[in-house]
């Protein structure tokens, strides 16, 4: 399904607002070709945005280290584009764990769209870290490790492991509606990754909070989303409810386990009524039908 290709998104989203408390989706922003200039209201996430650059380079260039706290006036070094050019053979899947990227990463670096066809001799921009860097640093028993390019060295940290508890305090989130499963957690038959759940249901079916917790954001300016709402929970965790009809909460409201927070639509790149679930802890994503009942 076409919305997928925008699931890496949600996934910075969802990072910034654990390491940020919020994000701007309209910041003023600029860059002298070599340096970008943090303004008030700026992220990372929307700095690279703006500036077609990978996050990961962004963060491993300048050495930047969680939370990822930017302060106005300061100066970002901008990673030197790498590319790749198509030999025979190659598909995006195949480039894309070359260099250590989710096929969804390298289509939106490079503005493709479904069916994501390449041909040889195209020129792709790709992440500066390949296979031999990963597996160098993989064995690396040191807190940095030292990274090279064909221009230059980079010293890098290695990402954090993060340890995913079997259930929240023991307990188990709340099906946000009830409805057949139309697309599952996981690799899809096109190569791409659904970091949630699809559920279909009658436009209109009440959606509810699966946990207590904080509204984080209520809108609709993530492409590929339609209405969307992210809810912040204890102890590191957050749910995502996506393709709304109407959104009945507003940012930073508080809501309770069970509470109505919008109704089920066919809102963004879907094109029947149904609603894209997901359970993250910290940054990474988890397969929300282990944490439900």
């Amino acid at each position: 399904m076409s919305y997928i290709k925008r699931l890496s998104f949600l996934g910075i989203l969802f990072f910034f607002l654990t390491g940020c408390g919020g994000i701007f989706l309209t910041p003023s922003y600029h860059s002298d070709g070599t340096y970008l200039y943090v303004h008030k209201g700026d992220t990372l996430y929307s700095l690279a945005k703006k500036n077609n650059i990978s996050l990961r380079d962004l963060i491993e260039v300048n050495h930047l280290t969680s939370p990822y706290t930017l302060a106005v006036g300061q100066k970002l070094r901008i990673p030197k584009t790498q590319t790749h050019t198509v030999q025979k053979g190659e598909t995006l899947y195949s480039i894309s764990r070359k260099y250590n990227m989710s096929v969804s990463a390298l289509s939106r670096l490079n503005h493709l769209s479904a069916p994501y066809t390449i041909s040889v001799g195209q020129v792709l921009q790709v992440n500066h870290r390949t296979d031999t860097t990963i597996k160098t640093a993989s064995k690396q028993s040191k807190n940095r490790v030292t990274t090279t390019t064909s221009k230059s060295t980079t010293v890098v940290s290695p990402r954090r492991t993060v340890s995913v508890p079997k259930a929240q305090s023991g307990k188990k989130f709340a099906w946000p509606i009830r409805g057949k499963i139309i697309s599952s957690f996981g690799k899809t038959q096109n190569g791409m990754q659904n970091d949630g759940i699809n559920i279909a249901a009658a436009k209109g079916t009440a959606v509810t909070a699966a946990e207590s917790g904080t509204v984080g954001y209520a809108g609709n300016q993530l492409k590929g989303y339609g209405n969307l709402i992210l809810i912040r929970h204890d102890n590191g965790w957050m749910t995502a409810y996506a393709h709304n009809d109407t959104i009945l909460v507003k940012k930073d409201q508080k809501v309770k386990k069970g509470q109505k927070i919008a109704t089920v639509g066919k809102t963004g790149n879907v094109k029947t009524p149904q609603l894209h679930f997901e359970i993250r802890y910290q940054t990474k994503v988890v397969n929300p039908q282990k944490y439900l009942p």
